[in-house]
C-alpha cells in the first residue's frame, strides 16, 4: 500500500499497552508466513471448540476455511484477531503470531491487534443511523481521526477499493441502509479497509447475497488479494474452489486437512476431506 496516513494513537486514561514485542531472528522462509498458528485451542466454558491446530497462512493470498456447521471455522477465525477476550466464558491457548509478533503475548493490546486484523461479518453490518459517507469512516474517528480533508480521502479510497465509489459518490449523505445487501457488504469490507488492515477476515460475507451480489464480492476478494492476505469462511465450497489458494478443512474442532485448493478438491490425502468435498456429509 502507499500513501497511508497515520492514524492518531488511540487515547486512554490507562498507561499505554506496550508495542507487539518484536520476534526473535528467524529463518527467511518465515517472511512467507502472515499467521503461525501453533496448538491452537479455544474453549467456551467446558465447551473445547478448537483443539491443537497448526496451520501457516501465507501472505497476500486467500486461505478458505471450510467445514461443516459447528466445526469451528467461525471461532478459529476469530482467534486470529482476539475477538474472543470480548467474550467472558472464552480461553484460548497456544500460539499465533503475525508476521512473527506473537498476538496473545502478555501486554499487547487486543485493541491494537484488531486494527492491524480486520474483520467483515456474515451479515453485513452498516451503522442504521449513518450515512454512507459516515459508515466508511467511522473506524476513523472512533481512532480519533478529525481532519475532514483526510477523512474525505480515506473515504473515497476504501469505496474505490470496495469497487462502490462509482454506485455511491453521488448519494454519499444518503443512509446506508437505502443500499442494496450486496452493496452493505462491500461498505463494511470499505469501513474495513479505511483503517488500513495487514489483514482482511471475512466470515460467511456473501451467505445472505444472491448470486450477483456474490459474484461482485468475489471479483472484490480476487482483486484485494493483491494488497491483502485474506482469510475466508465459507460453506460454499464453489467459492472456496473459485478464489482461494489454500484450503483448510476443519471437522468437530479438529484440522482435518491443509493444503493447496486445486489438491483439496481434486486429490485430497484425508477420507473425510475426501468425503466432505463429494458431499457424503456436511
Amino acid at each position: 500500500m502507499t500513501n497511508q496516513i497515520q492514524l492518531p494513537a488511540l487515547k486512554t486514561a490507562a498507561p499505554a499497552p506496550a508495542p507487539l514485542a518484536p520476534a526473535a531472528p528467524a529463518p527467511a522462509a518465515a517472511a512467507a508466513v502472515t499467521f503461525d498458528v501453533r496448538q491452537l485451542n479455544v474453549w467456551f466454558g467446558g465447551n473445547h471448540v478448537l483443539r491443537g491446530v497448526s496451520l501457516e497462512i501465507p501472505p497476500k493470498a486467500v486461505t478458505a476455511i471450510i467445514g461443516p456447521s459447528g466445526c469451528g471455522k467461525s471461532t478459529f477465525l476469530r482467534a486470529l484477531n482476539r475477538m474472543h477476550d470480548l467474550v467472558p466464558a472464552a480461553r484460548v491457548e497456544g500460539r499465533i503470531t503475525l508476521f512473527g509478533e506473537d498476538l496473545y503475548a502478555p501486554g499487547v493490546d487486543a485493541t491494537l491487534v484488531r486494527r492491524r486484523v480486520g474483520m467483515v461479518f456474515q451479515k453485513s453490518n452498516p451503522f442504521p443511523t449513518m450515512t454512507i459517507a459516515e459508515n466508511a469512516t467511522a473506524g476513523l474517528r472512533l481512532n480519533g481521526l478529525r481532519q475532514k480533508d483526510l477523512l474525505a480521502e480515506r473515504m473515497e479510497r476504501s469505496l474505490r477499493m470496495a469497487a462502490l465509489w462509482d454506485e455511491v459518490k453521488d448519494r454519499l449523505h444518503a443512509n446506508a441502509l437505502s443500499l442494496s445487501g450486496g452493496q452493505q457488504q462491500r461498505l463494511c469490507i470499505a469501513r474495513a479497509l479505511a483503517i488500513e488492515p495487514e489483514v482482511l477476515l471475512m466470515d460467511e460475507p456473501a451467505s445472505a447475497l444472491d448470486p450477483l451480489a456474490t459474484a461482485r464480492i468475489e471479483e472484490l476478494i480476487l482483486q484485494l488479494k493483491q494488497d491483502y492476505t485474506i482469510v475466508i469462511v465459507t460453506h460454499n465450497m464453489q467459492q472456496a474452489a473459485r478464489i482461494s489458494g489454500q484450503t483448510a478443512f476443519l471437522y468437530l474442532g479438529e484440522l482435518i486437512e491443509f493444503d493447496q485448493t486445486s489438491r483439496i478438491f481434486t486429490n485430497p490425502r484425508q477420507k473425510q476431506t475426501e468425503d466432505y468435498v463429494t458431499g457424503r456429509f456436511g
